[in-house]
């Protein structure tokens, strides 16, 4: 859910205002119905809350590390990911191998 990754990467947080449902239905051309039962899903959750005639708020953000590690780890990632499409690496590699990453060190770290 994009939300929900907006609020683990610090792109949202508390007290920002979510797109009314028309908007993202204008925008992304999702049906109304679908962006209502995302958006109760994340109410439901203590992300969000909507308050009746003024939108749905950000009330609680996924950010487990400072916005400044966050940044820094961003900007490393971002010169792996050039430097592999440098070298010829297509998308889904990239993903493929990430993947791998993670799953090998939640191995070694005994999750």
């Amino acid at each position: 859910m994009q939300v929900k990754e907006a609020l683990r990467l610090g792109w949202l947080i508390e007290g920002d205002r979510l797109p009314a449902v028309r908007e993202v239905v204008a925008t992304c051309g999702i049906n109304a119905n679908t962006v209502l039962k995302a958006y109760r899903a994340l109410e439901s959750e203590g992300l969000v809350e909507g308050r009746h005639g003024t939108g749905t708020f950000v009330r609680a953000t996924l950010q487990a590390v400072r916005p400044q590690v966050m940044e820094r780890l961003r900007e490393e990632l971002a010169k792996w990911v050039g430097q592999a499409r440098a070298d010829g690496m297509a998308e889904e590699d990239m993903r493929a191998l990430l993947g791998a990453v993670l799953v090998e060190s939640r191995t070694e770290l005994g999750d």
